[in-house]
């Protein structure tokens, strides 16, 4: 709990110095402030602890397991499953995907009642999700076949410019968006375990130059995808 307290002490800090120093006003409702930052301090705490406890070792574990068992075809299975899984039940990319839809209503880009808006919320999250599951496997094919990260990535933004410049206006903010959102609390733990595990599971690989990786993957695909998704739609 103290390394929690460490970790949100500048943004308290920050906060506080504005708060005091420039926008010279009290605190609102300070023990309710008070009481949420302290609820913060312990969802922190035991988010950090389930992640070592529990993510960061089944995700290890089954890397190894499904290297041992020497099936290339069941390891990108899981690793598309895992990707999409995990991108579907992102809290980030619900909260983004359903204000998208309704922004999208409101400018009149898609009819203004609720069965056109959870379809297009549905088709947005379900389009990063795809194209994360598709990411892992890149990831994870490159970890097998040691291609160069470099040249992967610089491939990859080098199609994200050239979309970008074809693209609709409206989807551009959005697709670049939807590439952080997607690298979060349930999608990060898991996919970077996979890697380091899978890495250290292969002869010749090293955990810490093949093992990450991933998560660049992650956050490129998606604007790949929602761009062509605007394109489409």
């Amino acid at each position: 709990m103290m390394d929690s307290v460490r970790d949100l002490m500048p943004i308290m800090l920050v906060i506080g110095f504005f708060q005091i120093f420039v926008l010279q006003q009290p605190l609102d409702n300070v023990a309710a402030l008070l009481s949420g930052a302290f609820f913060v301090i312990l969802g922190l705490t035991f988010f950090i602890y389930g992640l070592e406890m529990g993510l960061f070792p089944i995700g290890e574990s089954m890397a190894h397991a499904f290297a041992r068992k020497g099936s290339v075809f069941w390891l990108l299975a899981f690793s598309f499953a895992l990707g999409f899984g995990t991108t579907v039940a992102e809290p980030a990319l619900i909260a983004v995907a359903d204000e998208a839809a309704k922004v999208a209503a409101r400018a009149g880009h898609i009819d203004n009642h609720a069965e056109a808006i959870d379809n297009y919320a549905t088709g947005l999250r379900f389009t990063v999700a795809l194209s994360v599951g598709v990411a892992i496997v890149i990831g994870v094919l490159r970890i097998l076949k040691n291609w160069s990260i470099h040249y992967m990535i610089m491939t990859g933004y080098i199609l994200v410019i050239v979309m970008t410049g074809v693209a609709p206006d409206e989807i551009i903010g959005i697709a670049y968006d939807s590439g952080g959102v997607t690298t979060s609390t349930i999608t990060v733990p898991l996919v970077t375990a996979l890697g380091i595990g899978l890495a250290s599971s292969i002869s010749g690989r090293n955990p810490m130059l093949d093992g990450f990786g991933l998560i660049a993957f992650a956050s490129l695909l998606p604007i790949i995808f929602v761009l062509g998704y605007g394109m489409i739609i």
